[in-house]
């Protein structure tokens, strides 16, 4: 949004403190949202066939199943759930072998964990992990990679919290289409994961400490084959700690002139990433630790489709994107599509935030490639740590993913950066 709100302080509008009530502790939404078991599973459904496992019923239709025609005078819709499958349903687990209760695995310090490994086509359809582990930092230093049909470099790769939308280490339960974290500390995403001819995803212990007890679930259909006009699932881990903003001074940036500044082509904008080929933008989870205090979220997201060099799509400000509006009214909220279900001491230094964004309803497609971006602040001016993951299907090969930070520098702390405040933060050392 623009710095209109900001301009009306005092005026009984804008992001008045005493306007809201300050969320402590990140209360998370649920069942209270107006959202029911039966909505969120029949959401589930519509995403599926949104992003593409319809190509894949399509492809068991000529199996031999019945799915895709409209006959006798019933919709599709109608008949959804009942029409017949021809496809093998298959899990991956870390049940136990010898028929006990040790139903999980452990993870010693660099070590690896094979979640999934099977050849042949299919589609992974859900994803479950559940970890015990004395590692206060287990959800960044856990790392989780997928590959599909024997490619060299994962499709897939992020701190296995950051994944979940988890973005800051932390445990918080709360509901969206594609991810979910249930009690207590169930990790679940629904994201399509189609593959030709084979599939592997590990788990690796970046910590100094064994992890005890991995529990996992990998639900997968196999089928004859796969259509040729599916795009393969891709996930990137991305950060800024802090990013680089060019003022020290946000107590009265506005009646200095900050908004003023102007950004067209997205320089030094944050990245969320970058991608050659063709395909579609999914989704986002963002986490955000504040290195200064009043709102850090007047930056815009820009999106730079098929080598444009102005923004394909120009947003009006990061809570705008994450389809909420003024500050988020300083309080967590979490729906189908969109969300901030973590939010503790919004507006302040150290505040923190956990957001997605997902784009089922119309996911962005790109010919040839594509760079989705968002300023840190109006015009890049702030200087906040941002913890990323962007969701996304193309064809492959995809370009090279940037090196994964190293453990230490994933878990978020603060950064002092300057400004009003500044003596009451970290050194950054």
């Amino acid at each position: 949004m623009t710095d209109q709100r900001n301009k009306s302080k005092g005026k009984g509008e804008g992001k008045s403190k005493s306007k809201y009530t300050q969320t402590r502790g990140g209360a998370m939404s649920g069942a209270g949202d107006g959202m029911d078991r039966r909505k969120l599973l029949g959401g589930m459904v519509s995403a599926g066939a949104v992003l593409g496992l319809g190509a894949a019923s399509k492809a068991a239709s000529a199996q031999g199943g019945t799915a895709g025609s409209e006959e006798n005078g019933a919709p599709e819709s109608l008949l959804k759930l009942a029409r017949l499958r021809s496809y093998k349903a298959r899990r991956s687990s870390s049940w136990d072998r010898s028929g006990g209760n040790g139903d999980a695995v452990g993870v010693a310090a660099g070590g690896s964990a094979t979640i999934l490994d099977v050849q042949g086509a299919g589609v992974v359809t859900h994803v479950w992990f559940t970890i015990a582990s004395d590692d206060a930092h287990h959800l960044k230093n856990l790392v989780l990679r997928m590959w599909w049909d024997g490619e060299s470099s994962p499709s897939v790769e992020a701190p296995i919290g950051d994944f979940f939308g988890l973005t800051l280490g932390e445990y918080f339960t709360y509901q969206s289409a594609l991810t979910t974290v249930a009690p207590v500390k169930a990790l679940n995403c629904y994201f399509e994961m189609p593959f030709a001819n084979g599939a592997k995803i590990t788990v690796t212990n970046q910590g100094k400490q064994k992890t005890n007890a991995l529990y996992f679930a990998v639900d997968y259909v196999t089928l004859a084959s796969l259509p040729e006009d599916v795009g393969r699932f891709h996930a990137q881990y991305r950060q800024a700690a802090p990013a680089k903003g060019w003022s020290d001074d946000w107590k009265n940036n506005w009646d200095k002139g900050v908004g003023d500044k102007k950004n067209l082509n997205g320089e030094g904008n944050y990245v969320f990433m970058e991608a050659t080929g063709r395909g579609h933008f999914v989704g986002v989870t963002h986490g955000v630790v504040q290195n200064q205090d009043e709102w850090f979220g007047e930056g815009d997201d820009m999106i730079f489709i098929d080598g444009d060099t102005q923004p394909t799509i120009n947003g009006t400000g990061t809570e705008d994107y994450y389809n909420g509006a003024w500050d988020f009214g300083l309080q967590s909220f979490g729906y189908m599509h969109n969300g901030a279900p973590y939010m503790v001491d919004p507006e302040r230094i150290g505040g923190r935030y956990c957001l997605y964004r997902w784009h089922i309803e119309s996911p962005i497609p790109f010919e040839k490639s594509i760079r989705v971006t968002m300023e840190h602040g109006h015009a890049n001016h702030r200087s906040d740590n941002f913890y990323t993951v962007a969701y996304w299907y193309q064809t492959e090969p995809h370009a090279a993913f940037p090196a994964l930070p190293a453990p230490e520098e994933r878990i978020p702390r603060l950064f002092a950066v300057g400004g009003p405040g500044a003596e009451k933060q970290g050194t950054g050392d």
